[in-house]
């Protein structure tokens, strides 16, 4: 699973077919954005629902509630919210939509990158800089960002 030497040619070429990269990045950001009110928001409803107790369990509750978000999105359509409101979407190797665990790689992944601040700059760099804009989550996995298809 982790490795940095993935066989990509089944995604699109990002030279070729540099309609599917076309402003990821940003996409990726404010698909974050997005996910952060609509996890944060859950969280706040889960805290009401417990009177108030939650309260003292806050942090907990609002990781659990983003893990099981991430995993159970992505795996049901290869993106979160956010990212299916900026239209892209999480392809493995192979090009083909994320199973559940390879949804719940990437969540874990991206989870471990996100919470070490060098590491999550790194990967923001990475996307920027990345022929395919890969994070450093994806660059482990061999997974990428693209901007959905249109398919008929």
């Amino acid at each position: 699973m982790f490795s940095t030497d993935h066989d990509l040619s089944q995604l699109p070429d990002p030279i070729v077919d540099a309609q599917f990269y076309e402003a990821v990045p940003f996409k990726r950001l404010l698909a974050w954005v997005i996910d952060t009110i609509l996890v944060t928001l859950v969280a706040a409803a889960t805290v009401l629902a417990t009177l108030g107790l939650g309260a003292f369990v806050f942090p907990v509750i609002l990781f659990a509630i983003n893990i099981a978000y991430r995993i159970f999105t992505i795996s049901r359509s290869s993106a979160t919210l956010g990212m299916q409101m900026t239209g892209i979407e999480i392809r493995n190797k192979q090009g083909n939509k994320l199973s559940l665990e390879e949804a719940a790689w990437h969540t874990g992944t991206y989870t471990v990158v996100a919470l070490i601040f060098i590491t999550l700059a790194i990967s923001m760099i990475m996307m920027l800089v990345n022929k395919r804009g890969q994070g450093l989550h994806d660059y482990v996995l061999g997974t990428t960002a693209i901007n959905r298809p249109n398919l008929p």
